[in-house]
């Protein structure tokens, strides 16, 4: 199947950035969100970002233009869905969302149409189930920053047809990404690691083992990563990492993957890292500042 044409619901951080990906790759994009505030910025967002791809020499200037020229928006109107190859959902991580979602999406496509999730962690099963076309129902989960980050997840549900695992994986070379195949399971493979890594930092700091500026300057300095867990969790969003551990923790009922009380803590607190301005460090000054 050639897809050309494909929608994109959310134009959150995940959306914008796969609305941005698709545009440069030749495709043409309706991005839809609820929000138009956010239709606003994302498309700011990515005629910035292209543009600083185009600086650092990773896309060519003259690119720029026809790609944003390939991006629509629509303000919740799924209606205007109708004729794409290709829907992918990239809305907040919340399963009922999700199902509204698609339960709304399904009677507006047409028949060819697929449908992919960009869910982190979420069965892929459980969501195709309240389509009307779980054959054709898959999870492409690309990676935040989208523009920079090399993977690309692909999940079959257990009744996700051949063409359908094909189409995605083509569409995942068409954007110049690798695709990972991942079994159908709570967090599927990055997550499943990444995760209950951020969540045993959090544990660390909720202990006193360790300060938070101690935490994170351990584990790139001492494991050699790029940024520490606590800054990665800040990066992520706090309230997507607890919703990543409450899916690993209530499908897998295994008492390792526990939220730390203090993630939750600060998730109710409103302290989701970096887009609320405050989480692990506190963003609101010249440079992040440690909250514990």
């Amino acid at each position: 199947m050639n897809i050309e044409r494909v929608g994109v619901i959310g134009a959150g951080q995940m959306g914008t950035g796969i609305a941005h990906v698709l545009s440069l790759a030749g495709v043409d994009v309706m991005l839809e969100d609820v929000n138009g505030e956010a239709l606003e910025r994302a498309t700011k967002t990515i005629a910035r970002n292209m543009h600083r791809q185009a600086a650092r020499g990773l896309i060519r200037e003259e690119a720029i233009d026809p790609a944003l020229r390939r991006i629509h928006i629509s303000q919740g109107h799924l209606d205007d869905m109708r004729g794409r190859d290709l829907v992918i959902e990239a809305a907040t991580e919340d399963e009922a969302v999700k199902r509204k979602i698609f339960q709304d999406l399904c009677p507006r496509l047409d028949s060819h149409t697929l449908l992919a999730t960009n869910t982190s962690s979420i069965s892929i099963t459980r969501l195709a189930s309240v389509t009307d076309r779980p054959e054709h129902f898959i999870g492409i989960h690309f990676m935040n920053p989208v523009p920079m980050m090399q993977l690309v997840e692909v999940i079959r549900g257990i009744a996700t047809d051949d063409t359908t695992f094909q189409a995605a994986l083509d569409i995942v070379r068409k954007v110049g990404k690798t695709a990972a195949y991942a079994e159908d399971f709570p967090a599927f493979i990055v997550n499943r690691i990444l995760l209950p890594m951020i969540n045993e930092a959090v544990y660390t700091l909720y202990e006193g083992v360790g300060s938070v500026d101690a935490i994170d300057t351990a584990m790139r300095l001492g494991a050699n990563h790029p940024m520490g867990p606590l800054q990665l969790a800040d990066f992520i969003g706090l309230d997507t990492c607890l919703s990543v551990m409450q899916v690993l923790y209530e499908g897998l009922a295994d008492s390792k993957y526990r939220p730390c009380p203090l993630l939750v803590k600060y998730v109710e607190a409103g302290w989701l890292g970096q887009k609320t301005g405050r989480g692990f460090y506190d963003y609101r000054g010249e440079t992040p500042v440690p909250t514990r």
